[in-house]
């Protein structure tokens, strides 16, 4: 039996194979000449099943025969089964679905020949790469499996040998006898086997992120990268490095010394930078080669002492401000022409290449407003003062050269000079500007200086421009290095020159922007665009036009190209196109981006095109290296074989390079705690899992500085897909295509460019949002299936663990810390309720304990849980640590890592993972994924506590307070301190986008969002307000219920939402079973507690009537109330037509009175339980299940379509039916929003109270003194000297401000005091308190 019962394993693989058939049978549409192949499987796949499950049946029947067997037969059988079932899992394991039964990826037969070209033609790996994806998954799971069998199963041996024969003695209960009070052990190991399951599963994630870090670290180490190769000759070698990896010197007539190339090179990387003001004109001067006059008259160079004196101890601040972005830039340089590069042709024979950046509506160039005044009244600062603080070396810089150029460094005032004292003093005053604005007199060429300063630091368009024009730079300076002859050709004469540079960089080079709002811009936008194209003549802007179509008809639209020599049409003022293609219709199908890029592409030229997105940067030096890169796509030696030779097709068996990926650098870290975890996030992705994942061929996503070969993406399903919904994150489905028509995507180290990130709270989780429906999307599309039946196990393992296993991982994440709470209370009920057995340290239970339970191994059980969670978690950190170990040394690392511990950045994990999730989940469910534009300014702005709480209050902070009374719960029942653990992420869930937000912790600006919010949960009522509690609960639930669709009305309403509603499995599934099936689970845990006699000896009354009552009670006393108030606003409101607060009156009494009625409920509950807190929690508990549940119902199975106006919802409060716009619907529609009504009762006053909890936590840190400084210190990384001043008020202002802060600070601890009595008094003087009702005893 033992063999038999072992083998069943293979019988639930087998069961596993059996549904993933039948989901791909649901999945696929069924007219493919798939669904012979799959039918195939499904019986062969039920033959197997018998196999490996029909023998245990057998074994069984004989063994429980009465009589014994004396035969061997049964053993056989075992034994047999067993084998057949290792084998067969073993099969399923290793074999793709899509290769079992009918091959479909290598197969000779005809019928499979679309799908290999075209989803199946995998390039092949190299050996050595194929060994390396093979050892890593060995490792992967060898660690796993080790770990697994020791942590989980191991260890849970036990609990299962305590708890299985265990059945609770001596309780009972009114209605269901003992039927379920004494199953409450087993239930309790159902939900630990559940939790144990879910571990298992984050296991591996975990053993994966471990080891594609060692792998990557190994690599990095490999190929050179590492600051731990040998560091100190890295300058020395560079002039060396140049001449031999950068210049094309092979094809030269050599003339010159390598060092008179190189100085050209060197000296123009070094100027380039001190024109951005990287460095100031002492450093320029100690790094530039100089020619001297030699001892023999001839002049020499000589090399700057950068390269040759670097053992001085502070070499550092000599030659460049000591961690400026100078220093950066070239160490990365000088580091990465240590690695291999391919060798460069020359310039004249190098591809042509395309940069291509899609823009909407990004920011072109900063307006000197948008610069020296704050956005509103909650920013404490301008622009320009946070510039300044962030670079303040640059500043200083920019500010020297503004006094050069205007020409005030002339000590000769007046045609005589004065002495040095009088200059400082006048100097001194009148540079206040400078240092301050940039400027002093305001005509534009000084005020556009300082606008272009500030725009080269934020996240604009002209940062891009003037970043990827220095390719152009960059080729230029090659082409004239290379080619001395072309410079003495011309003599001298510098025009000739630079116009025979031009036309080579313009042969090599084209910038094309793709604006789609070009012809829709404001007067301001055009006039920035027109900037650009007056300082860059060579960019190209691609635009849509539009004419009026005939009458009547559309219009038609045009793809336009103009570029800065465009001539200028004398009558409308703009320029006239080069080239007007016209279109069949509106290109723009999708989320506006993918199309954008799409229509711009007949523009492109050369074999090569680069994406970049309008929020990037690049640099001279890194533009040095272009040559090489494109050498990368292995094409500068084609053979000479013909392909249609009959022994000449083994020289093309090399699958094409697709895309060339490169390094990103955030150049937003370092400003503030959230900037730099989404830098790091970025590094850790782009850089480090991108470097070991393209090795072994798993790297799918191009994310944007990666070079595309043209030829091979736009012939085989186009640079980027554009379904609406579908393709959210465009990029991954173009390295989905290539990847799957047979191109090798590559990652190269040596080149990187800049790029820009979010920076606040709301924009990086809006950014996560969309990362996580995109991802949702992407699960559902059929690349995933393809890679998904079709890979080999190791790719496939390396495919999933790379993208979507990142997500399903979080997922788990979420589930595990809820599924974990709903473990915590069960084994809390259990401790509450039995007596414990005492053990010894053996763990032999001590004599003399009649009726215990030896529950110890289940508590044990429970620390190494919590211990496993904090380590899954704490893995998080690693890839980062190891990043900024590798690149820059162990102090940097040490100093990066203990910054965000300071500064909470684990809390701002876990509710990062939380969105990730949520996002996920829903659009599964939902759908619903949407462009989210991310705003990416600078973030400073302090957000009110109503918005943020209306924005999180779905997808976490609910979430987040059901966890915390549980967690209350499980603490009073049972007590480890490694709880605490959890006190701390679940309270992330709820504070967290507190905790980001600038300036949160300021009293008076506390207290005034304080009257916000109230005002905020008690407007829209009588007038339509854009922000406010009912508009906020009406979006969330047409998620499920939908919009209606209607015909006429304003053009407005019928764009705005026209999402397709969810499917009705999915709500029915995730809004109706899942919350009943929740409730029970906690109504049992309940019933379980009050199944043993009371302090008395009685017998308790039904606790499920109780529950009943009181969770009911609050609905129906909502719906009395309401059906009163209607009937009064009916017959009222017309006669109260001129009072125009009428409906708001009555909506405040209904608010109220509901209110009223769930705390009065409540404190009814308070009383039943007499006093005692962990009963009177897990009621709680119960009852906020239950009342979740009926809103779900109500909501998902009783309402219609909703109206895209809220008409209806004042028409119930002031009575008036007629004049709506209701049409036809008006009179079922008072019934519909009567059921409406009810649910936003209880929704209302739980969100008053929830609002009231969290500033009651939030009030806390309020209360310490100087926490406001330390609180931006934390967020901004900026020194309390250096900080953002308090906002300047009018004594007017101020004088509202104290009144209405006296006022407010009143009402809110007169509120909070009563909230708090209710609950405290009652149990002080529990013992004053007795009534005598009957009706109480008999609930």
């Amino acid at each position: 039996m033992t063999w038999s019962a072992t083998a069943l394993g293979g019988a639930v693989a087998t069961l596993i194979m059996l549904f993933a058939t039948l989901a791909e049978f649901m999945y696929i549409p069924t007219t493919w000449n798939n669904a012979s192949h799959l039918t195939t499987r499904f019986i062969f796949l039920l033959v197997i099943l018998a196999l490996t499950g029909g023998p245990t049946v057998y074994i069984a029947y004989v063994e429980s025969r009465p009589y014994p067997t004396t035969s061997q037969i049964p053993l056989i059988v075992g034994i047999v089964q067993f084998f057949i079932s290792v084998v067969a899992t073993i099969a399923f394991g290793l074999f793709p679905s899509g290769r079992m039964f009918g091959d479909r990826v290598a197969g000779k037969s005809r019928k499979y020949m679309a799908s290999q070209t075209f989803t199946a033609s995998y390039p092949e790996l190299t050996r050595s790469a194929r060994t390396a994806s093979i050892m890593l998954w060995l490792l992967v799971f060898g660690c796993k499996f080790a770990e697994s069998y020791f942590f989980l199963t191991s260890s849970f041996s036990s609990p299962i040998a305590v708890m299985a024969r265990t059945t609770v003695q001596g309780c009972n209960d009114k209605l269901f006898g003992n039927a379920l009070c004494s199953n409450q052990v087993p239930f309790t190991l159902t939900i630990m086997y559940i939790m144990d399951l879910i571990l298992f599963f984050l296991d591996t994630y975990l053993w994966y992120i471990i080891w594609i870090v060692v792998f990557s670290v190994g690599r990095s180490f490999s190929l050179g990268l590492s600051i731990w190769t040998p560091w100190k000759d890295v300058y020395t070698r560079l002039p060396k490095r140049i001449y031999a990896k950068l210049l094309a010197t092979a094809e030269m007539e050599v003339k010159y010394k390598p060092k008179v190339l190189v100085s050209q090179i060197w000296n123009a990387i070094i100027i380039s930078m001190y024109r951005e003001h990287l460095l100031s004109i002492d450093h320029v001067q100690r790094l530039l080669y100089h020619q001297v006059d030699g001892t023999d008259g001839r002049r020499t160079l000589n090399p700057p002492p950068f390269f040759t004196n670097q053992h001085g101890g502070n070499y550092k601040d000599t030659y460049f401000p000591a961690n400026g972005e100078a220093e950066r830039r070239i160490s990365f340089f000088a580091s990465s022409l240590t690695t291999a590069l391919p060798d460069p042709l020359p310039v004249d024979a190098m591809p042509t290449f395309t940069v291509l950046v899609p823009h909407y509506s990004e920011k072109i160039l900063l307006s000197l407003r948008e610069i020296i005044r704050e956005e509103d009244q909650n920013t404490r600062v301008t622009l320009l003062e946070y510039l300044k603080q962030l670079h303040s070396v640059e500043w200083d810089n920019f500010v020297k050269d503004t006094k050069i150029l205007v020409g005030e460094s002339e000590p000769i005032v007046n045609g005589t000079t004065t002495t040095i004292s009088e200059k400082h003093g006048h100097n001194k005053a009148d540079d206040l500007p400078f240092y301050c604005i940039g400027f002093k007199t305001s005509s534009p060429e000084y005020t556009l200086r300082t606008r272009i300063w500030a725009s080269l630091r934020a996240q604009t368009l002209y940062r891009t421009v003037s970043g990827m024009m220095n390719y152009s730079k960059a080729i230029k300076l090659l082409y004239r290095v290379e080619n001395p002859s072309i410079v003495s050709m011309f003599g001298g004469n510098t025009e000739k020159l630079e116009r025979e540079l031009d036309r080579m960089a313009r042969r090599k080079f084209k910038f094309a922007i793709s604006m789609q709002r070009f012809s829709k811009f404001n007067k301001e936008e055009h006039e920035n665009a027109e900037f650009l194209l007056r300082a860059y003549p060579d960019l190209q802007i691609a635009y849509l036009d539009e004419e009026a179509g005939p009458k009547g008809g559309d219009p038609r639209l045009f793809s336009a190209l103009i570029d800065g020599h465009s001539e200028v049409d004398e009558t409308t003022g703009k320029r006239k196109p080069k080239f007007r293609i016209e279109l069949p219709g509106n290109p723009i199908l999708g989320d506006g981006k993918s199309d954008n890029q799409n229509h711009a592409i007949i523009f492109y030229r050369g074999e090569y095109l680069q994406l970049i997105d309008a929020n990037q940067d690049n640099y001279l030096e890194e533009c040095l290296k272009i040559r090489n890169i494109l050498g990368e796509f292995e094409e500068y030696s084609i053979s000479s074989q013909s392909p249609y030779a009959q022994w000449g097709h083994k020289e093309f068996k090399k699958s094409p390079v697709a895309i060339v990926g490169t390094r990103e650098y955030i150049f937003s870290e370092n400003i503030g705690v959230l900037g730099d975890i989404a830098a790091g996030k970025e590094q850790t992705f782009g850089t480090m899992t991108a470097r070991a994942l393209a090795w072994i061929g798993g790297k799918l996503h191009y994310g944007h500085p990666d070079f595309l070969n043209a030829l091979f993406m736009t012939t085989r399903g186009g640079v980027s897909k554009a379904q609406k919904g579908l393709h959210l994150n465009e990029d991954i489905f173009a390295g989905m295509n290539a990847f799957g028509r047979g191109g090798r995507i590559k990652h190269s180290e040596y080149y990187q460019c800049g790029k820009g990130r979010d920076l606040g709270f709301g924009t990086i989780l809006n950014f996560q949002t969309k990362i996580g429906t995109g991802m949702g999307e992407q699960m559902l599309s059929r690349e995933y299936y393809y890679l998904g039946t079709q890979l080999p196990i190791d790719r496939f393992l390396t495919f999933y663990y790379g993208h979507p296993g990142f997500h399903i991982n979080n997922i788990l994440v979420i589930y595990s810390i809820q599924v974990f709470m709903v473990t915590l209370l069960y084994i809390g009920t259990l401790n509450k309720q039995l007596a414990i057995c005492k053990v010894d340290s053996q763990g032999t239970v001590l004599g003399g304990q009649p009726g215990c339970y030896n529950l110890i191994p289940v508590f044990d059980w429970i620390k190494r849980c919590i211990v496993s969670i904090f380590l899954v978690f704490f893995i998080a950190f690693l890839p980062l640590f190891l990043q900024e170990l590798v690149e820059r040394g162990t102090g940097k690392a040490l100093l990066r890592l203990g910054k965000h511990f300071l500064s909470l950045s684990p809390i701002f994990e876990v509710f990062s993972t939380q969105i990730y999730s949520q996002a996920i989940l829903s659009n599964l469910t939902f759908g619903g994924a949407r462009y989210i534009a991310t705003g990416r300014g600078f973030a400073t702005t302090r957000i009110s506590f109503s918005i943020l709480y209306s924005r999180f209050a779905g997808p976490s902070i609910y979430m987040g307070m059901r966890n915390l009374l549980i967690l209350l719960y499980a603490s009073l029942a049972i007590w480890i301190p490694y709880l605490i653990y959890f006190w701390f992420s679940v309270l992330s869930l709820c504070i967290a986008p507190f905790l980001f937000n600038p300036h949160q912790f300021s009293f008076s600006d506390f207290i005034i969002d304080y009257r916000e919010f109230l005002r905020w949960m008690s407007r829209g009522n009588s007038r339509t307000k854009a922000s406010s509690w009912y508009g906020y609960c009406r979006l969330s639930r047409t998620m499920i219920t939908g919009y209606k669709k209607k015909k006429l009305g304003h053009p407005s309403e019928k764009l705005s939402g026209d999402l397709p509603r969810a499917p009705w499995r999915a709500v029915v599934f995730s809004e109706v079973i899942w919350p009943i099936c929740l409730a029970s689970i906690f109504v049992i845990a309940y019933m379980f507690v009050k199944s043993f006699p009371n302090h008395n000896g009685q017998q308790n009354p039904s606790p499920l009537v109780r529950i009943g009552v009181i969770a009911l009670g609050p609905v129906v006393w909502n719906a009395a109330v309401l059906l009163v108030l209607f009937f009064v606003s009916l017959f009222l409101g017309p006669m109260f037509d001129k009072w125009t607060r009428f409906a708001s009156v009555m909506a405040a009494i209904a608010h109220f009175l509901a209110l009223f009625g769930i705390i009065a409920f409540f404190e009814f509950f308070w009383f039943l339980e007499l006093w005692d807190a962990s009963h009177a929690v897990l009621g709680v508990i119960t009852i906020v299940s239950i009342q979740r549940a009926i809103q779900k119902i109500l909501i998902a199975v009783f309402l219609s379509r909703e109206f895209k106006h809220d008409e209806t919802n004042r028409a119930w409060w002031s009575g008036k039916w007629y004049g709506r716009g209701l049409g036809n619907s008006a009179m079922s529609q008072p019934a519909r929003e009567f059921i409406v009504k009810i649910v936003e009762m209880s929704l209302w006053s739980s969100d008053f109270l929830l609002g009231h909890i969290l500033l009651m936590i939030l009030t806390v840190p309020v209360l310490i003194p100087f926490i406001d400084k330390l609180h931006s210190t934390m967020l901004f990384w900026l020194r309390p000297s250096k900080q953002i001043r308090a906002p300047l008020y009018s004594t007017k202002q101020k004088r509202q401000r104290r009144w209405i802060i006296i006022k407010y600070t009143l009402l809110y601890i007169i509120i909070v005091s009563g909230l708090a009595s209710l609950i405290v008094l009652p149990a002080i003087f529990r013992n004053e308190i007795t009534f005598n009702c009957t009706l109480c005893q008999s609930i």
